[in-house]
């Protein structure tokens, strides 16, 4: 586009001195005419080009004049008034070129500036909502800390009614034999009053500073699940909800750590449970990976989860039920985490929605070597 601007200056001052080589000389108002005309090339080589452009055409211009200048030689002061338009020439393509050239250097300058302000700004929302989140995790950590002091004082308080629990469930125990219909009902009832009890213990460490130290018992993933599955037994009855195990074979080599991951399959079973309609169905699948590690996938046939809602979901307190606490799955993601796994929200190809637990191999379960690999459904 350059190019054609200056070719088409050019031109115009080639025409210009034709007109003045070819107009007879005592046609003085067509001179003075094409002399005006003169300055529009020089001043516009200027705007455009800065001093290269009108300097260099002041002396195209002044090339192009120089014919008319020789008609009148030897006219005394005529001759010095067509002189000195050449000088003009020369001046004004001079001044033009460095008043255009400080503008662009200007305007060059502003451009720098409004670059700078431009990155500033983003830096300052950046650093905006750093804080923004900084207040965030401040506040849910304030959160933490009053509901960790909480969490001490009731632990503290329910130590004591779930030993007397305990007790009563092995008194129980003891009435009923082992192929009794209720004895299945009353181990549960030992087993979760134990679980509890390792629960308290483990809060009132904590709050000491100190984690206890203490070996979890290892169970296949399907005894687990089974397990969880008696514990919904009433609400999936109640409901004629279909709780689909893994089947047999799958994630049987998946050994986990029984209490913990039972509180994260009660957790995910109890979520479904509320998203699903009368009839509907949960399954829990688990998938062994190439590289050693393993899928499980509690997934469920209700309405699924919102997109803008599935990381919102693990956030603490955050619940869409009005009697959610908003716990639940933030402690079941940070027990799958401690494992160096991951848990999160996903959808379900035939609609509903899948919490995916993903277990990296050898990291606090002995994920063995992968049996029967199953899709989630």
């Amino acid at each position: 586009m350059r190019k054609i601007l200056f070719s088409a200056l050019l031109l115009s001052v080639v025409a210009i001195g034709l007109l003045h080589l070819f107009t007879p000389g005592d046609y003085l108002f067509y001179h003075n005419t094409y002399r005006r005309l003169s300055y529009f090339p020089i001043v516009l080589g200027g705007l455009w080009f800065g001093v290269p452009g009108g300097l260099g055409l002041a002396v195209l211009s002044s090339i192009a004049f120089i014919p008319h200048v020789l008609l009148y030689v030897g006219h005394g002061t005529q001759a010095v008034s067509e002189l000195m338009e050449i000088v003009l020439y020369l001046a004004a393509g001079l001044l033009v070129g460095v008043i255009s050239g400080r503008q662009t250097r200007l305007r060059e300058r502003y451009q720098q500036l409004s670059e700078k302000l431009q990155i500033s700004y983003v830096q300052l929302q950046e650093e905006t909502a750093q804080l923004i989140e900084a207040e965030t995790r401040l506040a849910a950590a304030q959160k933490f800390s009053a509901l960790g002091r909480l969490s001490a004082s009731l632990a503290h308080e329910i130590k004591n009614p779930l030993a007397s629990i305990k007790g009563t469930a092995e008194i129980l125990r003891d009435e009923f034999p082992g192929d009794h219909p209720k004895r299945e009902f009353v181990d549960i009832l030992f087993k979760e009053t134990g679980r509890l009890q390792d629960t308290v213990e483990e809060i009132l460490h904590y709050s000491k500073g100190h984690p206890q130290e203490r070996e979890e018992h290892l169970e296949p993933l399907p005894a687990v699940a089974k397990h969880v599955g008696a514990l919904l037994e009433r609400q999936l009855r109640e409901k004629k909800v279909h709780f689909i195990l893994p089947e047999n074979g799958e994630g049987q080599h998946l050994l986990v750590e029984s209490a913990k991951f039972s509180q994260v399959l009660l957790n995910l079973g109890l979520n479904a449970l509320d998203a699903v309609q009368l009839g509907g169905h949960i399954w829990l699948r688990a998938e062994g990976g190439a590289d050693g590690g393993w899928r499980i996938a509690v997934c469920d046939d209700g309405p699924g989860v919102p997109e803008a809602e599935k990381e919102r979901i693990f956030e603490p307190f955050y619940s869409g039920k009005s009697e959610g606490t908003g716990l639940g799955l933030l402690i079941s993601r940070k027990i799958v985490e401690s494992y160096g796994g991951s848990l999160r929200a996903a959808d379900r190809p035939g609609g509903g929605a899948c919490f995916e637990i993903h277990l990296p191999s050898k990291n606090g379960v002995d994920l063995g070597h992968p049996g029967v690999r199953a899709e989630a459904s």
